[in-house]
């Protein structure tokens, strides 16, 4: 995580500690408005309204949307009706959708109330959207362009009314019912040889274009794919709707990984931050799955108990239990998070079932012959095992390590198929699948190779 300067932020406590606010939002509004929020969220959160109340109408808004989601609420409680009526007026559209989703109903009624018309009404259309969908996350102030508009006058109206927009670096154009019919960078109008030209005649007529009810994680796909920096934002009838620039889709990307992560390692996710999260929140975040997965490791126990008869005979089927069942669980991990990974950017479907199947088949066997021969020798040269014990473990090995790849990887694709996260499959439970699944065949073969009863 990206800090501030040491002997900077030295500077702002000083200030902040003696109360010094005015002098305080003056070094705030030199920095760069990502930086000053690293110090805001440091601050304790009832102390931020008196930091905002000096800061400028103007940069509050800058400022406002660098901090943290569960300390933005609060600070919107401290503040009176003049001071959030004139932060409200400073926010993009968007930002005021974010925050708005994270306070409780009496707060949204407020802001909705101290909004002008226009953008309450606004706001309340922009809410009927899904929150996984990109209408929700979308930007309605942009410059739209007539096709039969001239260059020259194209770049006069940016000019005037290009201020205030969330970007003019791209413009739109639309006919007269608001379809889209292209895009026309800032650089094409104003290197075009022929300021009389129409502005049809320089746009790209075929531009990249997604739905309003798409799903959030697919348009940042699609960012990376055509590389973008803003997309538009269609209707069913390619009515331009809005727009969603680069730095909202890099906050969903951060979000889905973090999200991703949370459930690979059995934890149910969390938007806030880890310090300023309670024991008790990350309790309940990882105590359900913890239960879950302890229950499930009782199989693991129920298959040790089945061939307990042939571990008694030979005891030193045991020792190599550990290095068995940690193996298969690390090829089925390797399986899985690639499958996973691959499915989020839209790489594989269930229809390539098959196709990865026989992939990742090739490719255990590549991995258990190599396992198999490094711990063979091993066994002989270091364990001083016989080689029919060498062989049972080697044997479970290289069955273990296919089954479990091969599990690993079609998992993530039935779950998906059938409307479940796939990355939730994608650690602790899979590894405890293949945990049992590795004794039971470890102790099937040692039965047939060694003759255990």
């Amino acid at each position: 995580m990206k800090q501030i300067d040491k002997s900077l932020e030295k500077v702002l406590f000083e200030l902040f500690d003696s109360r010094k606010f005015s002098a305080l939002s003056d070094v705030l509004l030199s920095m760069n408005p990502a930086d000053a929020g690293l110090f805001l969220n440091m601050i304790p959160e009832e102390s931020l309204a008196g930091v905002f109340a000096r800061i400028p109408v103007a940069n509050a808004g800058l400022l406002f949307v660098e901090l943290d989601d569960q300390v933005r609420p609060v600070l919107i409680k401290g503040m009176d009706d003049p001071q959030l009526s004139s932060l409200l007026g400073s926010l993009y559209m968007d930002d005021v959708i974010s925050l708005v989703r994270l306070l409780d109903d009496p707060q949204k009624e407020r802001v909705k109330m101290l909004l002008e018309p226009d953008r309450a009404s606004e706001l309340a259309m922009m809410l009927a959207y899904k929150p996984d969908s990109i209408g929700s996350l979308m930007n309605t102030s942009f410059i739209v362009l007539n096709p039969e508009m001239s260059i020259k006058d194209a770049v006069a109206y940016i000019r005037v009314a290009g201020l205030g927009k969330e970007t003019v670096n791209v413009c739109y154009v639309t006919d007269s019912s608001r379809r889209l019919v292209g895009s026309l960078g800032l650089r094409s109008l104003v290197t075009a040889r022929d300021d009389k030209m129409p502005v049809g005649t320089v746009m790209d007529s075929q531009p990249v274009s997604v739905d309003v009810n798409d799903d959030k994680e697919k348009v940042s796909n699609d960012f990376g794919k055509y590389d973008l920096t803003v997309m538009p934002v269609t209707d069913s009838q390619k009515r331009l709707c809005g727009i969603v620039t680069v730095d909202d889709v890099l906050d969903v990307v951060q979000n889905e990984a973090t999200e991703d992560m949370q459930k690979m390692a059995a934890i149910i996710p969390s938007e806030t931050p880890y310090l300023k999260t309670s024991v008790w929140k990350i309790w309940k975040a990882r105590i359900p799955w913890l239960l879950v997965l302890m229950i499930g490791a009782t199989f693991t126990a129920k298959v040790i108990t089945a061939f307990e008869s042939a571990l008694s005979a030979c005891v030193i089927l045991t020792a190599f239990i550990p290095m068995l069942m940690d193996t298969a669980g690390n090829a089925g991990s390797q399986a899985s998070v690639t499958v996973v990974r691959s499915l989020a950017l839209g790489d594989l479907k269930f229809q390539d079932l098959f196709k990865v199947l026989w992939k990742e088949m090739r490719v255990a066997v590549l991995c258990g012959v190599s396992l198999v021969v490094c711990n063979f020798a091993k066994l002989l040269l270091i364990d001083k095992v016989s080689v029919t014990v060498g062989l049972t473990v080697c044997a479970a090995l290289f069955v273990a390590v296919i089954i479990s790849k091969l599990i690993g990887s079609a998992l993530p694709l039935l779950l998906g198929k059938i409307g479940l996260d796939p990355a939730v499959m994608a650690g602790p439970v899979l590894t405890t699948m293949v945990d049992a699944l590795t004794l039971v065949i470890y102790f099937t073969i040692a039965t047939k190779i060694l003759g255990l009863a």
